[in-house]
């Protein structure tokens, strides 16, 4: 492959950058940003790497880092071209991955599901969330934010190296593996602490105003719920999405010790 160095940005350049923050762009280039110089590192060699911008300062440290096309750039010009507030030393711009499951995934493993979670940040977390926990699938509806939104690649910190990410229609997903046990959780659901938990299945969560949707609610087997302590008190209404999915996986892996 021709690899090309440029040590000036062009103003076209800049404007295909600022670009991706469409999703419509994204889509039609197959292509995601991520800034920053973990953020970078962490993604570089799992994803094929189609534009570099960075400072001279960082090509000096980390030379055997390579794309099809990089651009040493000035820090008044890096600043042009980020999306953050405050840019680092590096910019790329990688190729979305195209990830693959088996048929019989839920029989197999422990999967992560969102029913339309809106916030990017909140599924950026999820993502870090999943990988900690060990768990390699996380299946979206298609009303859930994009994944490979600026937004949530920053909040993933790297952990969409490790967890592989899919839109499905749910519905179809679950219903297509019927001994699959489901989980999910509810105000009304059983407490987390005294039910059974399995090594395999999928684990559902739902948006952050609305929960589940009936339609998911009604393929769910197994109905959680996360207690306040101590009981009967007043306390905060709710959880945010992340912070429930990150209690509940943590129980499930507790489990398996």
């Amino acid at each position: 492959m021709f690899l090309k160095v440029f040590i000036m940005i062009s103003k076209n350049k800049l404007k295909y950058i600022k670009s991706l923050e469409s999703k419509k762009k994204r889509t039609e280039e197959g292509v995601f940003l991520a800034e920053g110089n973990k953020l970078v590192a962490d993604l570089y060699g799992h994803f094929p790497c189609k534009l570099l911008l960075c400072t001279e300062v960082w090509r000096a440290h980390f030379p055997m880092v390579t794309a099809e096309e990089t651009i040493i750039v000035t820090e008044a010009e890096m600043e042009r071209a980020s999306l953050q507030k405050s840019p680092q030393q590096v910019l790329a711009v990688f190729e979305q991955p195209k990830g693959h499951f088996p048929a019989d995934i839920l029989a197999q493993e422990l999967c992560l599901a969102l029913d339309n979670v809106q916030d990017p940040g909140n599924l950026g977390t999820i993502i870090r969330i999943a990988d900690w926990f060990g768990i390699s699938h996380l299946f979206c509806s298609y009303g859930t934010a994009d994944v490979f939104n600026p937004k949530t690649i920053q909040s993933t910190m790297g952990a969409l190296a490790r967890v592989q990410v899919h839109y499905v229609d749910l519905k179809s997903f679950i219903e297509a593996q019927p001994e699959a046990p489901v989980y999910g959780t509810f105000l009304d659901g059983n407490d987390i602490y005294e039910e059974t938990l399995s090594m395999n299945g999928l684990i559902i969560m739902g948006n952050e105003g609305r929960g589940i949707s009936d339609e998911i609610a009604a393929c769910v087997s197994h109905r959680l719920f996360i207690p306040s302590y101590p009981p009967n008190t007043p306390t905060s209404e709710s959880l945010n999405v992340g912070m429930a999915t990150s209690i509940v996986c943590a129980e499930f892996r507790r489990r398996m010790r």
